[in-house]
């Protein structure tokens, strides 16, 4: 790197690849913070150095370019590391979740045919079981320390140089496998190149309006598209990421690093937004830096966005999206949340995720492809130049989902005069019951605004006479309690008596993913079992 010839350097990389903006930041912002973690704190500089140091090591180990590299931790520093070899190095990153089951796991890992498996310290013993399993992995290298027949990726920093790399990555050069969640079937790997997965963090970073002097922190899981895609945007202008030391959500822990990092912004799910405002001690905490709550991955009931816009204020925005769609589709910005005051026709727009984020065609059509008329539900079909490029080595599911250029996203909505879409359901989550069409998501806006219904799932189980009945799962508020009768009777009130539940189950907990989306998938198998 040559400080005297900036200019120079700065054109060292192709534009439009993630290897540029690593390597500008580093010119332009070198003692900026990049990553926070911990106790450690990484400049943009030390970033660039690390990912240098780590792509040198790959290559001593024989991998080569577009060879996939897999990730199997939960986050942590070395995760961007990792993320930074492929995107300077021309690897493939392909992170997997560490919940997933061995069997899971080992049909991914085969699926992605990587090449190297990097691994947290709580998945060592999990990996090492798997191992005559994924013949085709041929190094293990451990996260946060050394691990048994592993090489530590701490070594491997401390015995390579950190010259730039002889490697010239090219904007149509694949870069990320990202999977998806596997809820209605076996996951997929969406494949992205640096261009595609460019031009969604550049559309994140405009609409958030994000600067080098704003702080981002990190606590939905990197291996999911959608806690990826938001380190980026901030990576992109020089800001800063913290990210968070948790395996499960904290909501103390979280709320007092925003309290003493100061931070700017946090993405969230709804789930996490309820662990956080049922604190105790909420209200000790000083969130005053908090600009932007950026809350995406499932739905957001609308007495709880209320309830925090109460609480919080205008601080609230909104993103749609999918593994496949890059993920950005939508966006609702914190004006369009500041409407509590206003008439009930202008506050529908919160039971909305926005209209279509800039450089985002969006469409929503019949089973025909017809395009409907505005507040007719049909499934949103996406066209943009950060959608998935295919699906790993699956080319015939690629052709059933991409048609002729336009995702086809399986999610059902509708949208209004002002092209403000809203989210019904997910195709495959419709219940017809006694010939009705009934969209779970509907039920739950109801049920959440029972006082004390804290979560709310809705599916539909078998039923010898309606074929389908609508089922609700709840988790009542702690303090507070409720009957079968008294929820039906509620719903009854506020909706058309056929939508309404007929069947009602109170649980401690809704099975989750990573993100915090309630697993339909498991709580309808749970009553296939019985």
């Amino acid at each position: 790197m040559s400080d005297k010839l900036i200019l120079r350097e700065l054109s060292r990389y192709r534009l439009g690849t993630f290897a540029d903006i690593v390597y500008r930041n580093a010119l332009l912002h070198s003692e900026r913070e990049a990553f926070v973690y911990g106790a450690e704190r990484i400049t943009f500089r030390e970033f660039n150095s690390r990912t240098n140091r780590l792509i040198h090591a790959l290559m001593t180990l024989g991998i080569k370019e577009s060879d996939v590299i897999g990730i199997l931790s939960w986050n942590c520093l070395e995760y961007a590391d990792v993320y930074g070899a492929a995107m300077k190095g021309g690897f493939i990153a392909s992170p997997f979740n560490p919940r997933l089951h061995q069997d899971e796991l080992e049909y991914l890992i085969n699926y992605s045919e990587a090449e190297a498996l990097f691994v947290g310290p709580e998945c060592v013993e999990a990996v090492n079981n798997l191992r005559p399993r994924i013949p085709k992995v041929k190094h293990y290298i451990s996260f946060e320390g050394a691990a048994p027949d592993m090489v530590s990726h701490r070594d491997l920093l401390e015995k390579n140089r950190p010259e730039e790399p002889d490697v010239w990555v090219e904007k149509d050069d694949p870069f990320l496998i990202s999977y998806t969640s596997g809820t209605t079937g076996v996951p997929r790997g969406a494949l992205y190149t640096h261009d595609r997965r460019m031009d969604n963090t550049r559309i994140k970073a405009l609409e958030l309006g994000v600067g080098p002097d704003d702080k981002h922190l990190q606590i939905l899981p990197m291996f999911h598209i959608g806690g990826d895609s938001h380190v980026w945007p901030f990576f992109y202008v020089g800001a800063c990421n913290v990210i968070m030391e948790q395996r499960s959500f904290d909501p103390d822990a979280t709320l007092q690093v925003i309290q003493d990092e100061k931070m700017t912004d946090v993405q969230i799910v709804p789930t996490q937004l309820v662990a956080m405002l049922s604190r105790s001690n909420f209200h000790r905490y000083d969130l005053s830096s908090l600009k932007r709550i950026w809350y995406a991955a499932s739905p957001m009931p609308v007495e709880l966005l209320r309830k925090g816009l109460e609480i919080l204020g205008p601080v609230f925005a909104q993103g749609y999206g999918q593994t496949e769609s890059g993920p950005q589709v939508s966006f609702l910005p914190r004006k369009a949340h500041q409407v509590l005051d206003k008439p009930p026709e202008e506050q529908k727009v919160l039971s909305s995720c926005g209209q279509p984020s800039i450089g985002v065609h969006a469409r929503i059509v019949d089973v025909r492809n017809n395009d409907v008329e505005p507040g007719i539900p049909g499934e949103i079909i996406v066209q943009s130049d950060s959608i998935m490029v295919e699906y790993w080595k699956k080319p015939e599911d690629t052709s059933e989902v991409i048609i002729d250029g336009w995702l086809h996203t399986g999610d059902m909505g509708y949208y209004d005069e002002n092209g403000y879409i809203y989210i019904v359901d997910r195709k495959k989550d419709m219940i017809v019951t006694g010939g009705e069409n009934v969209y779970p998501r509907e039920v739950e806006e109801v049920l959440y605004r029972h006082p004390a219904v804290a979560e709310a799932a809705v599916i539909g189980i078998a039923d010898r006479v309606w074929v389908e009945r609508v089922h609700a799962e709840i988790v009542l508020t702690k303090g507070t309690s409720s009957t079968k009768e008294e929820i039906i009777a509620f719903c009854k009130e506020h909706m058309t008596s056929y939508k309404a539940p007929k069947s009602v189950a109170f649980v401690e907990s809704l099975p989750k993913n990573p993100q915090g989306k309630i697993l339909k998938k498991e709580l309808r198998s749970k009553y296939r079992k019985q």
